[in-house]
């Protein structure tokens, strides 16, 4: 797992571990980058289902009650069939116009 941290944005990408490890090991480190935006890369991963996403739910809803942005890069996946409660786009870039549309929106007080 890489995890690269710019300005209030924290990119987590995944290496080699699996979707269950990277969301454990997301949790064991979460007070480190708990104040930024989180950005979770699994772009890399073939065959991604929703069932690996949910993964992340616990830690998502955690996130996004604290005010910040938590936001998956998945490709090939039916985004149609993701949890409600996930932020799932399918590139790097949208996630970072995301994550900034979602700063001026608590700026202004949404």
């Amino acid at each position: 797992m890489i995890i690269d941290t710019k300005g209030n944005t924290t990119i987590i990408t995944r290496e080699r571990a699996s979707v269950v490890d990277m969301v454990q090991r997301i949790t064991k480190e979460y007070d480190s980058f708990s104040h930024n935006n989180i950005i979770v890369n699994l772009f890399s991963i073939e065959g991604l289902t929703k069932d690996d996403l949910n993964e992340f739910l616990l830690v998502s809803k955690k996130h996004r009650t604290a005010k910040h942005s938590f936001v998956i890069v998945a490709s090939n996946i039916d985004f149609t069939a993701v949890a409600d409660e996930l932020v799932v786009v399918p590139t790097i870039q949208e996630a970072h116009d995301l994550v900034e549309m979602d700063e001026i929106e608590r700026d202004l007080g949404f």
